[in-house]
């Protein structure tokens, strides 16, 4: 299951590009060309990301391999996440800007990352961009209310794919799927999403327990 969890955090929203100063051009896959509507619309779309800095929403996460999983998800950025998934899955993950924690709530154990270490640090980071580097776009297309945007990373091109679907008027971030090395395909959908409200600092505390295991910074 925690793979899955990477999978929901690492990927989604998370093969975008997060730069503080982004060049003015996207790279783009060698078969696409964009148009000055579909560099509007990425535009659009990376400013309403960078603008919700906190979200809160129910999310729901569907597997072609038979997964299963709905729970709540809280993000303040930069550094912190909540994401807790609904019984009978006893799992729990915090961000507290520094490290991220993965919580077995049945048993009370836990692994503990620096924060760094996972793909979650750059979803997490101040600002996100689709122009720069770090990133491909791969396709940007626009159905009656709907952008859809997909992405590779291009340190790993080969590791996945991910495509982030908006919704029009007022742009905002609804679901994405991202297809793994072995073609397993994820969609996660946030249900009910809200974005820049006050989230409680208690969200995202986490106090180790002695059996923690940290990895390496």
């Amino acid at each position: 299951m925690k793979n899955s969890i990477i999978r929901l955090l690492g990927l989604a929203c998370l093969t975008v590009a997060l730069t503080l100063n982004a060049p003015a051009k996207a790279k783009l896959a060698d078969n696409l060309i964009l148009s000055k509507q579909d560099t509007t619309n990425l535009m659009r779309i990376q400013k309403h990301l960078n603008s919700s800095k906190t979200v809160k929403a129910r999310f729901l996460q569907v597997s072609s391999n038979g997964e299963y999983a709905e729970g709540q998800i809280f993000i303040q950025r930069p550094g912190r996440l909540r994401l807790i998934y609904d019984d009978p899955n006893s799992l729990l993950v915090i961000a507290d800007g520094r490290h991220i924690s993965f919580i077995d709530r049945k048993i009370d154990t836990a692994t503990t990352l620096y924060l760094s270490m996972t793909p979650a640090d750059l979803m997490l980071r101040e600002s996100i961009g689709f122009f720069g580097n770090d990133v491909i776009v791969t396709s940007v297309t626009q159905t009656p209310g709907v952008f859809r945007v997909g992405l590779l990373n291009t340190n790993e091109p080969d590791a996945g794919s991910i495509e982030l679907v908006f919704s029009d008027r007022p742009i905002e971030l609804r679901k994405w799927t991202v297809t793994d090395a072995q073609g397993v395909k994820t969609t996660v959908s946030l249900l009910g999403p809200t974005f820049d409200i006050p989230l409680s600092p208690k969200l995202f505390i986490y106090t180790p327990k002695p059996n923690v295991v940290f990895g390496n910074d």
